[in-house]
């Protein structure tokens, strides 16, 4: 049985420290070679900021009405029937089961940028970080709580530091459209292409659902774990954009793949490279600690509905899942190993927007389906808030898959698949 002891502080830890990453580091360069101009610039990423406060109210009223590991499966299983849930829950698990291993690896590579002799050992470096954070949270879910609130805590630090240097910085631009002509597509191609790397720089905003059961007070701390950390990471993405365009010109940031950088250097001078690597390696630590924490929750969850092994249900003393971590530890080593993870992420963010589909299309069937259910938090400005985040989600899959056609046939190809093995295991198992 997991433990309920996990409280307001690491909701927050959960959702900033499983959110701000390298992507809010490396998005502004490819963002700025699609848009012209800087106000648009910013105004895409307070659209994308709003879409999460919509969804992570919406998110919210779901989490709180079921408390339960596992994430979005619980309340789509409930709209829609098992199947719907499986699917889901395994497309969750997996999307979320490949984070630990790409970032071990991006770990591994920043770690050769501070100390250039451990290059020839990048895929056992990155097999250590995977082991140690493995460690961390097998005793128990006190000490993969406690790490996380510390990382979480010195990123958003690093990152404030980052924007003071930059305003506080003798250089400044105001904020203008860019000299050059607009990238292939045109204006609407490039703000659709923008909102969808914005969207990936957000993506784990929801991640304090998989942590629900073991919330002690889910009623109270869960709207606020959502509502707040969406809030915060949406004012410190503005705010670094803002304080990026604050000293670099468009054009410069467009052909910049890393224009964070270009930026510290202009704020911090010949500390500048030092800065950004421990920046990025407290971004990337505190995302691989909730993602060591997250894949196994899920499969807890998927087990005890008989989705997987009833090893999968066994937790040990400390509160751990410890079967289902193990798993999970298994499955990211395999993925270091083969080193081949650019499809496999396309792949993640194209199941993840599957997920936030249902899961909002679940909202709506719940209040019609099961209006007497209780629901510690209302969803605020429902129905419009709840159809407006379906809207752009189901934008975002139609923008994925036309630009994505492997990803859009790996989809329907797992899906089909999916039906076979729910056919032969699930129902089998319930015989």
């Amino acid at each position: 049985m997991l433990k309920k002891i996990l409280g307001l502080a690491f909701g927050l830890a959960v959702v900033v420290g499983s959110t701000i990453g390298v992507g809010i580091l490396r998005a502004p360069g490819s963002i700025a070679g699609y848009l012209p101009d800087a106000r648009l610039i910013l105004f895409c990423w307070v659209i994308m900021g709003v879409f999460i406060l919509l969804g992570a109210s919406s998110y919210a009223e779901l989490t709180t009405m079921m408390p339960k590991a596992g994430g979005a499966y619980n309340y789509i299983q409930r709209a829609f029937g098992n199947y719907a849930g499986f699917v889901n829950g395994w497309f969750d698990c997996i999307s979320n089961g490949i984070a630990p291993a790409y970032l071990c690896i991006v770990i591994s590579e920043y770690c050769s940028l501070l100390f250039p002799s451990a290059k020839p050992y990048s895929t056992l470096i990155a097999l250590l970080f995977l082991t140690l954070f493995m460690a961390i949270n097998m005793p128990g879910v006190r000490s993969g709580s406690i790490t996380q609130q510390v990382t979480s805590a010195i990123k958003i630090l690093l990152f404030l530091v980052l924007i003071a240097g930059c305003f506080l910085s003798k250089q400044e631009h105001v904020l203008q459209a860019a000299g050059r002509p607009l990238a292939r597509g045109g204006l609407a191609i490039g703000i659709i292409r923008s909102l969808q790397l914005i969207n990936g720089s957000y993506d784990g905003w929801f991640s304090v659902s998989f942590f629900a059961e073991e919330d002690n007070d889910p009623g109270r701390n869960i709207p606020k774990s959502y509502l707040f950390g969406a809030l915060t990471i949406a004012v410190l993405y503005i705010l670094i954009n803002a304080a990026i365009l604050y000293v670099l010109p468009v054009d410069v940031i467009a052909r910049s793949p890393m224009a964070a950088s270009e930026a510290a250097s202009i704020a911090f001078g010949k500390w500048s490279s030092d800065f950004m690597i421990l920046i990025a390696l407290f971004s990337l630590i505190s995302i691989l600690n909730a993602y060591t924490m997250i894949p196994p929750r899920i499969l807890f969850g998927l087990s005890r509905e008989g989705f997987f092994v009833r090893q999968g249900t066994l937790v040990n003393k400390g509160g751990t899942p410890y079967f289902s971590l193990l798993c999970c530890y298994g499955f990211s080593v395999i993925l270091i190993l083969i080193s081949n993870f650019e499809q496999l992420f396309s792949l993640g963010t194209f199941f993840t927007n599957i997920v936030f589909i249902f899961a909002f299309l679940s909202l709506i069937r719940l209040r019609k389906k099961e209006p007497a259910l209780p629901r510690p938090y209302k969803a605020w400005g429902y129905p419009y808030t709840t159809y407006l985040a379906l809207i752009v989600s189901l934008a975002l899959f139609i923008g994925y898959a036309i630009g994505d056609r492997i990803s859009l046939l790996t989809f329907l190809g797992a899906t089909a698949l999916s039906w076979i093995l729910y056919r032969s295991f699930v129902q089998k198992s319930a015989v």
